[in-house]
């Protein structure tokens, strides 16, 4: 017979997280999502003053304290002013208001008012999990533990490996849906229309068949055409009769990779991250790993993939509904759709809904 101690006592479950106030989302979506990761800043961006941004409705404060980078809530837990407003200070962060500092782990480590007596634990900060990968910083709202599992952070072919170069682009904030945005980047039948001046043919638009296949975090289509990737002016590189290979990679909710397999052995791969800020705002980030032109100036790459993102913000931007439907029967579809179809039915899977609040 078992004893006392050799019982596990289950371990009560982790009080769920309060939604933001002023929620854009359904509360239940709004749940379902907290529970995945996003980046919400640049690695290279934190350090020399804090930084503050959004992620489904939560304010969230980024900010340096000496090794770590700490993810918390931004707004001071003494009268309520954004810590963004502040200054970093070496190891932490000061608040502009009252001059309180916050370090590792979202702790008060100083108050000028009182700087002998004891620090209440009420003057800390509520923290979230916070993990550098792809130069990017990764955080979730409603996470089980500091450390992501097994494949809660998508992974980035190449990203690792010694010959392909890393970059990561600066961000773009899109005033759309993240579901609109990242099924956008999925669509393969739109390159003749969007994207005609800066890498696609307008005289090929023709989408041959190609099949989708779910995976345990998403699903994956192969998508072969003829046409091209070279920005518009580099014709000269192209090789006759090529069919280029795009693999898309999606990883629910809103993040996909995208491989494209140029002549030879030449590989890109471009990271599509859309960010929910709110139902209405996505802040996209792009890394790229590429094991060709290495040489050239990174920010030409930084510029030719802000014109790409930039011919597609205005498509998202302009889409009506601004969410994502996901009732089937609330658009139209053609035989091109079909990425678009099996991130849908793979969004309801998950338990999403409605998104909007409303």
């Amino acid at each position: 017979m078992a004893t006392a101690a050799q019982i596990d006592t289950p371990k009560p479950p982790l009080p769920r997280p309060p939604i933001p106030h002023g929620c854009t989302f359904d509360a239940d979506d709004w749940y379902v999502l907290a529970r995945h990761w996003y980046p919400v800043a640049l690695v290279r961006e934190v350090g020399t003053a804090p930084v503050g941004t959004k992620l489904l409705d939560q304010p969230i404060l980024v900010y340096r304290a000496g090794e770590d980078i700490v993810v918390a809530t931004d707004v001071c837990p003494h009268r309520g002013v954004p810590l963004s407003m502040g200054t970093q200070q070496g190891d932490g962060v000061v608040c502009p208001y009252h001059g309180l500092k916050f370090g590792s782990g979202g702790k008060c480590v100083h108050v000028p008012a009182h700087p002998a007596r004891d620090i209440p634990a009420r003057l800390h900060l509520r923290t979230f999990p916070s993990v550098e990968r792809y130069g990017l910083v990764w955080t979730c709202l409603d996470a089980e533990s500091d450390v992501p599992p097994p494949g809660a952070i998508p992974d980035m072919p190449h990203w690792d490996e010694a010959e392909f170069q890393q970059i990561t682009c600066p961000w773009i904030d899109i005033k759309g849906f993240a579901g609109r945005q990242l099924e956008g980047f999925l669509d393969v039948a739109h390159f003749a229309f969007v994207h005609h001046e800066t890498f696609a043919d307008p005289d090929n638009a023709e989408v041959p068949s190609y099949t989708t296949r779910r995976t345990e975090y998403g699903f994956e289509a192969e998508y072969w055409s003829s046409v091209g990737n070279y920005p518009i002016g580099l014709t000269q590189r192209g090789v006759p009769g090529f069919r280029w290979l795009r693999h898309f990679r999606c990883h629910l909710p809103f993040t996909a990779t995208l491989e494209i397999h140029f002549p030879g052995k030449d590989r890109l791969v471009i990271m599509n991250a859309a960010s929910p800020v709110s139902a209405r705002t996505t802040r996209l980030f792009a890394p790229i790993a590429r094991n060709f032109d290495t040489d050239l100036p990174v920010q030409d790459v930084y510029d030719f993939n802000r014109k790409v993102f930039e011919e597609d913000k205005a498509i998202v931007e302009a889409q009506m509904p601004e969410w994502l439907p996901l009732d089937p029967t609330d658009e139209a579809h053609i035989p091109a759709d079909m990425s678009s179809m099996t991130y849908r039915r793979a969004l309801k899977a998950i338990g999403l809904k409605r998104f909007f609040g409303y």
